[in-house]
């Protein structure tokens, strides 16, 4: 259950993360959920 835990917390943080700029004007880009689901599916890492 554990896995299962961080596994589900790890793939909410990349759908909920969203461009920032931070000191330096250092920017960090927001995943595409496309692409994400892309790689999601590629790997069976759907839920089904």
């Amino acid at each position: 259950a554990t896995v299962q835990a961080t596994e589900e917390a790890v793939v909410n943080a990349m759908v909920a993360a969203e461009t920032m700029t931070g000191i330096n004007d250092r920017t960090v880009v927001a995943l595409p959920h496309d692409k994400l689901h892309e790689v999601l599916k590629k790997y069976n890492r759907l839920a089904k």
